[in-house]
């Protein structure tokens, strides 16, 4: 059960970020994804941490403002460990969508860190690199 829930938040959290067929990206549902005082690193090109609010801000205005449209991202590949109420999920991920009118294509690596909390499985942390 624990590994169906986990996948559940995992694709909750990549599907935040669809903004396809001029659907509203749901950023802010990260802020129940994740627990509170949650860490948030981008590993490169630009290292960057990021508290859930200095994340999800610049990303709601990115997606909602027009200059990147019919964007998604999904999971291409993962691995979770699972040992009581910790896991760690790392896995690869593709994006896609049109960028101030330029379509483009990335990918990258993520890594997941969950607890199970008294309201279920939550993100603690999560880390990730694109690839240049």
């Amino acid at each position: 059960m624990s590994k169906i829930e986990i996948d559940a938040i995992t694709a909750e959290f990549f599907g935040a970020f669809d903004n396809r067929g001029g659907e509203v990206a749901d950023v802010s549902r990260i802020r129940r994804l994740v627990i509170s005082g949650g860490v948030i690193v981008l590993t490169g090109p630009k290292y960057t941490v990021y508290t859930v609010d200095e994340f999800i801000e610049p990303r709601e205005r990115l997606l909602a403002g027009g200059r990147l449209v019919e964007f998604s991202e999904w999971e291409t590949f993962e691995r979770t460990e699972i040992v009581g109420d910790i896991a760690s999920r790392f896995g690869e991920y593709r994006k896609a969508g049109v960028l101030d009118g330029e379509p483009f294509e990335g990918g990258g690596t993520k890594t997941i860190q969950f607890v199970r909390t008294p309201e279920g499985w939550r993100i603690a942390a999560f880390s990730w690199y694109d690839q240049p």
